[in-house]
């Protein structure tokens, strides 16, 4: 297909609906595919037809925009809200059917009553804060300090609730090597579930498991799994063990612009931080931070030309990177350059970066378009600037 062959991602809807297939076979709750931040940087839009031809119960987002935007795109699904909407938004929550998160008496009261004004009723699923001490209602220790004002959240006008949920802050075990405060975080979830359903307060959808803890909590996956970072084929954590058959969905693509020789003496890019110590054959790739490619792997990071690690010399710039092309043949303008993918993990990038996979795929910017394959070919290109 037609696109401009400077940067680019290739997202492999094949490697996706594996991903799926593979989550599938880990649980047997219902899936809530999470595809907030456009899909961690693989296309929302484009991705969440496949996956809810491929069973997806629900998509997870973070806001309503989000939760708008695969309205559009055909979307019937549940779709739930995991942050923060505008209680004026009340009206257009409930003509849209979405269900929205409500994580405090004060938030549930304000969108109660605009709600009221509209004449409508939002589907809300509660959040309890057992311990990530972000959003949540205050279940952080077992006296639930929180739970009075669910009580009274679930019997605001103008809100129906039909689910609860938490959310494991060290699910993948990063300082948590037994897992015993995720174990705490799902007693406290239980039991203030329980105590809920003997309100009479009717729970249809529960979910606590993240991709981490759909992965090695098995026991806590509930009624609902919330899968994200997993279903393009990264683990949630560098550190983690695949133990799960996962492919990488994106690759991430550039391509060289220039090729020439440095002298011993010369220095490479801004700040003058890398001085060559002898004559070096150097290429110039098209892509820089502005496309999402990390400034943190300046003077340490690498990419693949003709299947060989190019290091990078100096610091990476907003359009363009250079990088030691020395000891690499058939090195040309045209030439493609691997950022990640393929032969070269987005984790091992990232672990270079001292970050995490979802940082990178996350960050490829609106400027980079994504180019869908299925079955072998590409199928759709998105350019988020040419197609506004």
């Amino acid at each position: 297909m037609d696109y401009l062959k400077r940067t680019w991602a290739q997202i492999d809807i094949d490697a996706l609906l594996h991903n799926f297939e593979t989550i599938k076979k880990q649980t047997n709750s219902k899936i809530a595919a999470v595809i907030k931040a456009n899909a961690y940087g693989h296309g929302a839009a484009t991705i969440a037809p496949f996956l809810e031809k491929a069973g997806a119960s629900m998509f997870a987002v973070s806001n309503i925009e989000e939760a708008f935007e695969l309205r559009r795109s055909g979307i019937k699904k549940d779709i739930i809200i995991l942050g923060y909407t505008p209680a004026e938004y009340a009206e257009s929550l409930a003509k849209e059917e979405i269900i929205q998160t409500v994580y405090s008496l004060s938030y549930a009261s304000a969108l109660s009553q605009k709600a009221v004004e509209c004449g409508v009723t939002i589907a809300c699923h509660l959040k309890l804060d057992t311990g990530m001490s972000r959003l949540g209602f205050d279940c952080r220790n077992e006296e639930l300090c929180g739970f009075a004002d669910m009580i009274k959240t679930a019997s605001l006008p103008g809100l129906k609730i039909t689910g609860a949920f938490t959310h494991f802050a060290t699910a993948d075990r990063s300082g948590d090597e037994n897992g015993e405060f995720t174990a705490m975080q799902y007693e406290r979830f239980s039991v203030a579930v329980e105590k809920l359903r003997a309100q009479g307060i009717e729970l249809r959808d529960i979910h606590c498991c993240n991709s981490a803890g759909l992965m090695l909590d098995c026991d806590k996956h509930a009624t609902l799994t919330r899968p994200g970072i997993i279903l393009y084929g990264l683990m949630p954590d560098t550190g983690m063990e695949k133990t799960l058959p996962l492919l990488p969905v994106m690759n991430f693509y550039s391509t060289v612009s220039f090729v020439k020789t440095i002298k011993k003496g010369d220095t490479v890019s801004y700040g003058r931080h890398f001085t060559a110590s002898h004559d070096m054959k150097v290429a110039t790739v098209s892509v820089g931070y502005a496309d999402g490619y990390p400034r943190a792997l300046s003077c340490k990071g690498y990419m693949l030309i003709n299947g060989k690690k190019a290091p990078i010399l100096g610091n990476v710039c907003m359009d363009q990177t250079v990088v030691d092309v020395s000891e690499i043949e058939d090195v040309a303008a045209g030439t493609l350059a691997t950022l990640w993918g393929e032969g070269l993990p987005a984790e091992e990038i990232a672990s270079i970066c001292d970050t995490i996979g979802y940082e990178l795929v996350c960050g490829v910017s609106h400027r980079v378009p994504r180019v869908y394959k299925k079955d072998g070919n590409e199928t759709e290109v998105v350019n988020y600037i040419l197609d506004k």
